[in-house]
């Protein structure tokens, strides 16, 4: 389905709808953090330390800074703050002790999982009933957002897609 029947408008709307759900998503993690007594970076600094996990990449303080956009002095502040309430831990890598991992705690995904499981769940039930092909279009749909965002922010792409906004190459390459 290519593009020559769709208006301005129903693009502009397209757009605006995924920043109302933003916006509901960013008011959902902020409720949690309130209730749990979190600053909202905790709550984007544990996203993306599971982010990180589920990737099989390891996590460590830089990595923090860069995706949180934090200095150095931010970034130890946080991983203290997470620490002392028991959502992270820090691990010494075994191959090279100068280095330090940042690991989410069980109790941490467990906190996580009883507040977001209810929404996750109605999401991939909402997702189980567009087909492979549709579900394709969709992922695309949100890498190419993602590329959008980070092109007006003059970031690099945020994964390591060799394609840029709407299927462009990207002047970066395969990223990190």
């Amino acid at each position: 389905m290519g593009t020559e029947n769709r208006t301005a408008d129903e693009s502009v709307e397209a757009v605006h709808r995924l920043r109302t759900l933003t916006v509901e998503l960013h008011l959902l993690g902020a409720e949690f953090a309130r209730a749990h007594g979190l600053h909202p970076t905790d709550i984007r600094a544990l996203i993306c330390l599971l982010d990180t996990e589920r990737s099989r990449r390891p996590a460590t303080p830089g990595l923090l800074g860069r995706e949180l956009h934090l200095n150095s002095a931010s970034v130890t502040a946080l991983i203290d703050r997470l620490e002392k309430a028991g959502h992270v831990r820090r691990e010494r890598d075994p191959q090279d002790r100068r280095r330090v991992h940042i690991e989410v705690t069980p109790a941490a995904i467990t906190l996580g999982q009883s507040f977001f499981g209810p929404v996750i769940a109605h999401a991939t039930a909402a997702l189980d009933r567009y087909s492979p092909r549709e579900m394709a279009t969709i992922l695309g749909f949100l890498t190419d957002m993602q590329h959008a965002v980070d092109n007006a922010r003059g970031a690099p792409a945020a994964n390591n897609s060799p394609s840029g906004p709407l299927g462009t190459a990207s002047p970066e390459g395969d990223g990190v």
